[in-house]
């Protein structure tokens, strides 16, 4: 990464594994960080992972700028019910803990796989659809956190 000529940039994410291996050490400790997300499914091991994320980057003094909840639930596509096949209140419970905000919640949407897998994220070739819009608000809670 310090081998590369980035070029002027508003962001630079990076989308890391869960956990506090190695890779997230040493970025922490050789880049200069302006905050992390930590971005986690609402089932227990996930939140755990999340749980000593925070907590690492809380040590190395990175600052932690609060959770997305990703698959947060599945509205069925023809009656609309909602099912929390990963849980219900598992991040917002750990939020609370932690002292985060949870930035949003993504559904489990079969939109955001097929326009990724395609090459077009949703947001550039649904830009009005709501799962768009829920994108569109975390990346606007991120830009704020950052001024």
């Amino acid at each position: 990464m310090l081998q590369v000529a980035w070029g002027p940039l508003d962001y630079l994410i990076i989308d890391m594994p869960p956990g506090t291996g190695d890779t997230q050490l040493s970025i922490s400790q050789n880049i200069p960080i302006s905050g992390v997300i930590i971005v986690t499914t609402p089932q227990d091991i996930a939140l755990l992972d999340a749980r000593r994320g925070t907590e690492m980057f809380r040590k190395v003094e990175v600052p932690v700028l609060g959770i997305v909840q990703n698959m947060s639930l599945f509205l069925c596509p023809k009656c609309g019910h909602a099912t929390y096949i990963f849980g219900k209140e598992g991040t917002k419970k750990l939020a609370e803990e932690l002292k985060l905000e949870i930035l949003g919640d993504i559904p489990l949407d079969i939109t955001i796989r097929e326009t990724s897998d395609l090459g077009h994220p949703i947001v550039v070739s649904k830009p009005d659809n709501i799962q768009s819009n829920i994108y569109k608000e975390i990346a606007r809670k991120i830009s704020e956190k950052l001024k």
